[in-house]
């Protein structure tokens, strides 16, 4: 599926990619950047401590944490 980017930065995410995802108005997006230069967009829940909660090997919400407060202080 392919989307446009407009001049002012926005581009829509597909209905079926909505409807599968479950994603609706406000719902935020995380765009990252991989080492090979492809980008993966991810639904991040309202509630990131929710959204990290039982995954991984134990301290994800340390880290999601230490995450939040840099990019605080970068201004992101």
């Amino acid at each position: 599926m392919r989307s446009t980017i407009t001049a002012r930065g926005q581009t829509v995410v597909p209905a079926p990619i909505r409807e599968r995802f479950q994603l609706g108005p406000s719902m935020r997006l995380e765009w990252i950047v991989e080492g090979d230069g492809t980008i993966r967009v991810v639904p991040v829940a309202l509630d990131p401590i929710t959204a990290f909660r039982g995954s991984g090997a134990g301290g994800a919400t340390t880290r999601l944490l230490a995450d939040r407060r840099h990019d605080r202080q970068q201004g992101a």
